[in-house]
């Protein structure tokens, strides 16, 4: 069993996934365009056919799904983030940083009890991310 993010875009997700590439060296796996679908009622409305219906990202080892939605621009992130694991305080400052680039930081990436950094950014889409660099382990 798996539990994979799956996010709605609401017709951003082809900037969005171009963003990721950038800045978390995500990779595309799989995209169809809603005018690849064999099911024609599945299109959304005004033309949307290049819009993305699916895409399969890998960012790292973990997988991410999104979609454009239902194109209407009202893309809506609230209860959840995503928690990016790095392993050590400049990958975790570089990956930060450019996640913030038009975002916006909420709460700055700092070291706490838990970890050496750790921080929560809204990136330009909406989306939260918990940026956390694992601790050193003591034998």
């Amino acid at each position: 069993m798996q539990i994979q993010p799956y996010l709605f875009f609401d017709g951003r997700c082809e900037e969005a996934i171009g963003f990721y590439k950038k800045t978390l060296g995500a990779e595309v796996e799989m995209l169809m365009r809603h005018k690849d679908s064999p099911d024609p009622t599945m299109r959304p409305p005004r033309g949307a056919d290049e819009k993305i219906l699916h895409a399969r990202v890998r960012i790292g080892e973990s997988i991410m799904l999104a979609s454009d939605g239902e194109c209407e621009g009202r893309a809506n992130f609230q209860g959840f983030a995503l928690s990016l694991t790095v392993a050590n305080e400049e990958q975790a400052q570089r990956l930060f940083n450019a996640l913030a680039d038009g975002g916006q930081v909420q709460m700055p990436l700092t070291k706490t009890f838990f970890s050496p950094r750790f921080g929560m950014v809204a990136d330009r889409f909406g989306v939260s991310w918990m940026v956390y660099v694992t601790p050193a382990t003591s034998v």
